[in-house]
């Protein structure tokens, strides 16, 4: 079996650097970012995560056949309820989570707490959210199935999520993409700087 060449260039273009990605999140990646108890940090290391949110960078940009993205969230925070039309999955990698899901919008038919190193795999068409509980901040590490980005509304959101957000000015059009408001980058930089310090903070306690 023959195999392809392989520079060392191309080699050190597949390395992701958490020094250098922990500096390059989208705190507004999706329409509920901006609402509170849902404000987070958001990575793409592989592919789109579900981006709403054309700012995204892959850190590494070679295609896979799968998509990888890591975040944090202060306590009492994390992404609102919602779907995909593919399978969703997160290792806790920092805090306890409290991941809740039902089969309709607006409907919780379960939840599960999950501890540092716990994984859960979400399926298509499931409602889910998620958010930190205790006192320190959480970080996950999410695997999701190969999708195309920008191709239709993805992920789909609880109705009540749409309307909040759209008391901030913050839509998706039918392409899936966020539509901002004028005061986005203001937002943004706010948002940007709070939670890179609440991380920060964070690291310090933990001496790390």
């Amino acid at each position: 079996m023959s195999h392809p060449h392989v520079s060392n260039e191309e080699m050190q273009a597949r390395i992701s650097r958490f020094a250098d990605l922990r500096t390059q999140g989208v705190p507004l990646m999706f329409i509920d970012s901006v609402l509170p108890g849902h404000q987070r940090m958001n990575y793409a290391l592989i592919g789109d995560t579900a981006s709403e949110n054309a700012e995204f960078k892959p850190a590494i940009r070679e295609p896979h056949k799968f998509q990888i993205g890591m975040g944090f969230a202060e306590p009492g925070n994390g992404p609102a309820l919602h779907t995909h039309t593919y399978v969703e999955s997160f290792l806790v990698l920092q805090g306890r989570w409290r991941f809740y899901w039902g089969n309709e919008p607006g409907r919780i038919d379960g939840e599960a707490t999950l501890e540092k190193w716990d994984f859960i795999s979400l399926p298509p068409g499931l409602y889910r959210g998620f958010e930190v509980v205790g006192d320190e901040l959480g970080w996950f590490f999410a695997v999701l199935d190969p999708h195309d980005v920008f191709a239709s509304k993805d992920p789909v959101w609880d109705p009540e999520v749409e309307r909040r957000a759209a008391e901030y000015g913050f839509r998706s059009d039918e392409q899936g993409r966020m539509v901002r408001p004028d005061n986005y980058d203001e937002l943004r930089e706010g948002m940007f700087r709070r939670l890179m310090a609440a991380e920060a903070a964070s690291r310090e306690g933990r001496g790390t």
